[in-house]
């Protein structure tokens, strides 16, 4: 099994600086600092990240292209808010899509896809246990990720990239909470024990559950 501590050693990869940009951003975004509903200043942002205007706009229009924040008229770029009926359809369409892959992610993996998988859980075990949120919750939706793309279908790996994209933030919140985020620790214990066991039916019926608690955690900030 790849060892976790390494993924935190991985060499740093150059990206071209929108890309970077919308990594910030994205991260801000996620944690609230951006909220949803807030229009996104360019003037301040270029001197909080020490840009010009051109990155960032390219950054905008790929966290646009995500759904993150939406380009409204006389307004700009907005983060984009989620309703409780926005969250509800998105969970029971990731829901859907997790639930499909299951099965076939358990037959067709690799013993190093995985492994690759575990080591993802066991690295984000250790930022639970360190309380860092972020990166915890970059993990977490790696994971999910990684299930995914275990089933070998593209189209079905693009569909379920493309929903979780959006709900980054709503995601993040879902562990606001000592109880709600060892919840959720523990459905991931259980996603893994079905993922290693090869049991399709198991592991489906803990995403499941997993997305489904994942809407009561998050019901009540919206």
């Amino acid at each position: 099994m790849p060892n976790p501590a390494a993924l935190a050693d991985a060499p740093i990869i150059r990206r071209p600086l929108q890309e970077e940009v919308a990594a910030r951003l994205r991260d801000q975004i996620t944690q609230g600092i951006i909220a949803p509903g807030e229009r996104l200043n360019e003037v301040a942002l270029c001197l909080q990240l020490g840009v010009s205007r051109t990155p960032l706009r390219e950054a905008v229009r790929m966290l646009a292209g995500e759904g993150l924040v939406e380009l409204v008229p006389a307004r700009g770029a907005v983060v984009r808010r989620l309703t409780l009926k926005d969250a509800a359809d998105a969970l029971s369409v990731l829901k859907a899509l997790e639930v499909l892959a299951a099965p076939i992610s358990c037959h067709t993996a690799t013993e190093d896809g995985i492994a690759r998988v575990e080591a993802l859980h066991a690295a984000m075990l250790e930022r639970y246990a360190a309380r860092d949120r972020l990166a915890y919750f970059k993990l977490n939706q790696a994971i999910h990720t990684a299930i995914i793309a275990l089933s070998g279908n593209a189209t079905l790996c693009w569909a379920h990239e493309a929903i979780q994209a959006r709900m980054k933030h709503l995601r993040f919140i879902g562990n606001a909470g000592p109880e709600k985020w060892a919840g959720a620790v523990a459905e991931h214990e259980q996603m893994m024990a079905a993922l290693r066991a090869r049991d399709g039916v198991e592991l489906a019926r803990v995403l499941a559950l997993h997305l489904d608690q994942t809407l009561l955690r998050v019901r009540e900030m919206l």
